[in-house]
């Protein structure tokens, strides 16, 4: 269908039903910065990601260093801000140091962590010289598993120590005269879950990050920290209490505390799968309460925000041999149309909570559970790809607490829920206003009345909007136009500073207004 021809439909339906749904826009009810960093990456050293995907030597599609030109191009298309790396389960049992020096008398390691054996070509100044190519902001995760505070330590000297020390020297041998000043640190990847190496209660945790934090900001005091907080959502498991312990302990020595979630669509059930959105939500306000309870009684509190470190979907791509190996899919997920609608699910709730949540990571950058995907003769782009891109033009704006009714239903196990998930953002440099819509009812079209209360609006609507019939549709190689997004605009009926305006059955909208 033409885009024009759709919008047309789009126009006769809102005027032959009234308003189901009403979004009220009002810009001085602020949230927060969408921060640059929530639309950062990750990169494991884990199946594909790495090795055959960002990192290929001796590929006619890389260049000079080895790194894959193709994947450059698509990533800095996608618009990432902040790359994470080593890991991850990775992390947890890497020792940095085999990861420097001449590549070929670095040692070959087993990995514990998914079974594979890492070959230590690409590691620290490999990663952070990617991070310069690309244009990207690195954040280092230690070892908080198996390695030491001293480690931890080195680590930051290498990377960041401009005098002549031992390690800063070592980085100088290594071709790397200036210091990379790596300013955000991870202390460590999902401690509190069993599946991981050097698994740590809560207490024992703590006591390890704070003697890191303190060594490591003794080398560079303008590093900013990341503790590890709970991953680990099974019956049995307190994931409040672990967060609540490590901010209590810790709170005057981190930056951010991390979460992570990744959802599925086992039941082969659309609407249930985008109720999700509960989770995100309550996790993130859950957090933002224990935050703000590890700071009462302090005179000066340390500013304390989420990092979500982790976040996809991903439930397809899992081994039978064993939950955390890697097995035959080597975690190399295929998405589809559904899959896409699930990033402005998660971005929308990013947004919502902007005034607390100020990093996330989608993991990851390539081939594994990724918005790309490659091969020795090149790459296609998955369907989640586009909304991720999209979301990103937004960085910098001031996130906006709308006013939401719409119609509702209750998906199996959970409390009503509406079908519009929403956000709002403000650019007031260009007195621009983007509405976020998912529309998560898989068979209902919602007219909505969207209102703004402070300036009046311009008719000129710019539209962007992914939809397809086909929600199981994928890409593949030589095949990747099929699921993508269209833009258009139109000319809005106002009435009174505001207009109706249909919201496809699941589909992601994103409208900019004008604001005169």
């Amino acid at each position: 269908m033409k885009p024009l021809t759709a919008l047309l439909l789009c126009a006769l339906a809102a005027l032959a039903q009234p308003p189901q749904a009403r979004i009220k826009i009002d810009t001085e009810r602020t949230i927060g910065q969408v921060h640059p960093h929530l639309f950062g990456n990750f990169a494991e050293h884990l199946g594909r990601c790495i090795y055959g995907g960002i990192y290929e030597e001796n590929s006619p599609l890389s260049d000079d260093k080895g790194y894959r030109k193709d994947v450059i191009e698509a990533t800095k298309n996608l618009g990432v801000s902040l790359l994470r790396w080593p890991g991850g389960n990775f992390a947890s049992g890497y020792n940095w140091k085999d990861g420097i020096g001449p590549k070929d008398q670095r040692p070959a390691r087993p990995d514990h962590a998914w079974g594979d054996i890492d070959s230590n070509r690409f590691g620290t100044d490999e990663f952070l010289q990617y991070c310069e190519r690309i244009g990207v902001e690195p954040y280092i995760c230690i070892n908080a598993g198996y390695g030491t505070v001293n480690e931890a330590r080195e680590w930051v000297e290498y990377t960041n120590e401009a005098r002549h020390t031992y390690w800063a020297d070592q980085r100088r041998r290594n071709g790397r005269d200036q210091p990379y000043n790596v300013k955000i640190w991870g202390l460590g990847n999902e401690i509190d879950g069993p599946w991981q190496l050097g698994h740590k209660n809560a207490e024992d945790y703590s006591k390890f990050a704070l003697e890191a934090a303190k060594a490591m900001r003794r080398v560079d005091h303008s590093i900013q920290l990341i503790a590890s907080g709970s991953s680990n959502f099974g019956p049995n498991a307190d994931w409040i209490a672990w967060n609540r312990a490590v901010l209590q302990n810790l709170r005057t020595e981190i930056d951010y505390i991390s979460l992570h979630t990744y959802i599925g669509n086992r039941e082969n059930n659309f609407e249930n799968f985008l109720a999700a959105s509960q989770d995100l939500d309550s996790r993130i306000e859950v957090t933002a309460g224990l935050i703000r309870a590890a700071q009462s009684g302090l005179r000066n509190p340390r500013p304390i925000s989420i990092a979500y470190d982790e976040w996809n979907v991903w439930y397809r791509a899992r081994s039978s041999g064993g939950e955390f190996a890697t097995g035959a899919t080597r975690l190399e997920e295929i998405y589809n149309f559904e899959d896409a609608l699930a990033m402005g699910m998660f971005f929308n709730s990013f947004f919502r909570h902007a005034g607390v949540v100020k990093m996330a990571n989608l993991a990851q950058l390539v081939n594994v559970i990724a918005p790309i995907f490659t091969n020795k003769q090149g790459l296609f782009l998955q369907p989640i790809y586009f909304p991720i891109a999209e979301y990103g033009k937004q960085r910098g704006n001031t996130a906006i607490d709308a006013l939401v009714t719409s119609p509702t239903y209750t998906p199996a196990g959970r409390r009503p829920l509406g079908y519009l998930d929403v956000s709002v953002t403000h650019n007031p440099r260009d007195k621009a206003i983007y509405v976020n819509v998912l529309n998560r009812s898989e068979k209902l079209d919602i007219a909505t009345r969207i209102d703004n209360v402070e300036g009046a609006l311009d008719p000129s609507v710019a539209v962007w909007e992914m939809n397809y019939p086909d929600l199981k549709a994928t890409h593949t190689f030589g095949g990747d136009n099929k699921v993508r997004p269209r833009t258009s605009s139109l000319t809005a009926k106002l009435e009174r500073n505001g207009f109706t305006y249909t919201f496809p059955k699941h589909s992601l909208t994103i409208l900019k207004l004008a604001a005169r």
